[in-house]
C-alpha cells in the first residue's frame, strides 16, 4: 500500500505528444489559398532575406550612384535614404531575424529537453517515495498506526490543463 497517490497533470501528456514549438509550427494549416499564399511568403522571405540578395541589392543600387552624385547632396542623402538603405538593410535584417528563429528554436528545444529531463527524475523520485511509503507502512502496522493514504487533487487554483504555479 502507497500512502501518497499521485495523480500527473494532463498536461505532461500532452507536451510529450506535442514536441517542442519551433518557429514553422506557426504558419497557419487554413484553406489552400491560405497554405498557398504561406508558402510563397517563405519562399519569398527566403530568397530575400539572404546575404546574397543583400549583395545584389547593394550592386544595383550602385547603378543609380553617379546620377544622385551629379544631382548634389540633396540627391545622395535622398539616395542614401531611399535607395540604398532601405532595399539593402531589409535583406540585413531579414538574415538576422532568420538567425534569431534558428537560435529560439535551439533554446525552446534544449529547454523541452531539460523539463523532459526533469519529468524522468520526478517520476524515479516518485518511484522512491513509493518504496518509502511501503516500508513506512510496515512500521505503522508493526506499532499498531493505520496510515492514511493522501491523495492529491487538483485544486481550484489549479484548472484542468494548466500547470500549477511554482
Amino acid at each position: 500500500m502507497t500512502i501518497y497517490q499521485h495523480l500527473p497533470h494532463p498536461h505532461i501528456a500532452a507536451r510529450d505528444a506535442r514536441g517542442p514549438v519551433k518557429v514553422t509550427d506557426q504558419h497557419p494549416r487554413g484553406s489552400a489559398v491560405t497554405r498557398f499564399n504561406t508558402k510563397v511568403a517563405i519562399v519569398v522571405t527566403r530568397a530575400v532575406g539572404s546575404m546574397w540578395c543583400a549583395y545584389a541589392f547593394a550592386l544595383f543600387d550602385l547603378i543609380s550612384l553617379p546620377d544622385a552624385i551629379d544631382a548634389g547632396s540633396a540627391a545622395i542623402v535622398s539616395w542614401v535614404a531611399q535607395t540604398f538603405l532601405q532595399l539593402v538593410l531589409l535583406s540585413v535584417i531579414m538574415v538576422g531575424q532568420n538567425v534569431q528563429a534558428a537560435a529560439s528554436d535551439k533554446r525552446s528545444e534544449a529547454t523541452f529537453h531539460d523539463a523532459s529531463a526533469t519529468l524522468h527524475e520526478m517520476a524515479h523520485l516518485q518511484g522512491h517515495l513509493a518504496a518509502q511509503d511501503v516500508l513506512l507502512t510496515r512500521i505503522a502496522e508493526k506499532i499498531g498506526l493505520e496510515p492514511v493514504p493522501v491523495i492529491d487533487p487538483p485544486t481550484a487554483a489549479e484548472p484542468e490543463g494548466e500547470l500549477p504555479a511554482g
